[in-house]
């Protein structure tokens, strides 16, 4: 059977469940609609001119409900206003790459089954995991990452949640003109499984994420691994405006189906943070590890929002031959209410960035963020400073971004 013809079929046998469903269930209908503008400015060494990029996100559709069923078709597209920048697939390379391409597509296009316990969904839908460093919707890129999948989410006790999902397709950033090695879609036999168990000491949870990227042009098979492993999260209140939060993660990976690699390479992560009358104290310590030294023979995340990892100035989406360890440090100030404004953050992140063998040191990096919420508009102003080592070159990015949504 085809991808098409099992997306096809996912899809028709859930159409003639609501329809069936919707005889004895009175239908709701509520509409969704989100708007981003954003201007994104980047200053690279080594390339001739700098990227302006002013960019319009729009994203319109509906979601019908009807008891425990319930059919969801959101449609999006993104306007580049101002082009002066690469993006991945039109412009020229001699300006820095931002990755948000002109598009048209169906975003969203999912059917689910939700009652106690269980939750069914099928067709193109959002899959977020854990932190989203595995796996994840890459939210700030406008075109955003969906899966074509069928996923099941099981509680079978109090606590305890499994969370499995079979993807034959991935939709990618780079949307329907996407081509080469940034594929508008990539298909492949690919599981993701992830166990989850609320302790005292913190939520455990095991995963087994067994990524199939059966397309050659997409690095010749060799993003295809298979990755083991369990995380730890947690926090604890000493007092009613003192918050410790931590988590830990170890996971082990190697090649999987048709990657030509053998390989073996390790992921850790310990991170804490102190949270005091909404002052915010952050720390950790993140390593992909590498194997041989030899390309895609590192740890790889290529389903993670790498975005939200090492450094918004995107220097590692791909993890180097030798790995990469991020030592971070950072702090903010959150408040809920100020005035007119909700949701008020500010935050700074200072990143050392080192190899995972013979010693490299290839950069540092400073992350600074102020975000805040005007009614139905967020407002965020961002800005990253790379100062390269061994990596990439010097990079400055700007980004100012309104997000509306109703």
């Amino acid at each position: 059977m085809t991808m098409n013809t099992r997306a096809a079929a996912v899809l028709a046998v859930g159409w003639i469940a609501c329809a069936t469903s919707a005889q004895a269930q009175e239908i709701t209908v509520k509409p969704i609609a989100e708007a981003r503008v954003r201007y994104e400015h980047v200053d690279q060494d080594g390339l001739d001119a700098a990227a302006d990029a002013l960019t319009m996100r729009a994203r319109g559709g509906a979601e019908a409900t009807g008891g425990a069923l319930s059919a969801t078709v959101i449609g999006q597209g993104n306007l580049a206003v101002v082009d002066d920048y690469y993006d991945g697939l039109n412009g020229s390379a001699t300006r820095p790459l931002v990755a948000d391409p002109q598009n048209v597509a169906l975003y969203i296009a999912q059917l689910r089954y939700k009652a106690k316990g269980v939750t069914l969904t099928a067709g193109r839908q959002k899959i977020a995991l854990d932190d989203e460093r595995f796996v994840g919707n890459v939210a700030f890129r406008n075109n955003a990452q969906t899966f074509d999948a069928v996923r099941a989410e099981l509680t079978p006790a109090v606590g305890l949640k499994l969370d499995v999902s079979y993807v034959w397709s991935v939709r990618t950033i780079w949307g329907i003109d996407g081509n080469g090695v940034r594929q508008q879609a990539i298909g492949g036999d690919t599981m993701l499984t992830n166990l989850s168990w609320k302790t005292p000491l913190g939520t455990v949870m095991g995963f087994a994420y067994l990524v199939d990227q059966d397309e050659a042009a997409v690095q010749a098979f060799r993003l295809s691994s298979q990755t083991y492993g369990a995380r730890l999260v947690g926090s604890h209140a000493f007092a009613p405006a003192v918050t410790l939060a931590w988590q830990a993660s170890y996971a082990r990976q190697s090649e999987w189906r048709r990657n030509p690699n053998t390989y073996r390479a390790d992921y850790w992560l310990a991170d804490a943070t102190l949270d005091v009358r909404g002052w915010k104290i952050n720390g950790g310590y993140e390593v992909l590890g590498a194997d041989a030294g030899v390309p895609f023979t590192s740890f790889q995340t290529p389903l993670g929002t790498n975005f939200k990892f090492q450094g918004w100035a995107d220097k590692f989406l791909t993890t180097p031959a030798n790995g990469v360890r991020d030592l971070y440090l950072g702090g903010g100030y959150g408040v809920a209410k100020w005035g007119a404004l909700s949701a008020i953050a500010l935050q700074a992140t200072w990143h050392r960035f080192d190899s995972d063998r013979l010693g490299q040191h290839y950069g540092d990096e400073i992350d600074l963020l102020a975000s805040a919420r005007l009614r139905r508009t967020t407002i965020a102003l961002r800005y990253a400073h790379y100062k390269a080592g061994t990596m990439a070159t010097d990079t400055d990015k700007v980004w100012i971004q309104l997000d509306w949504a109703i």
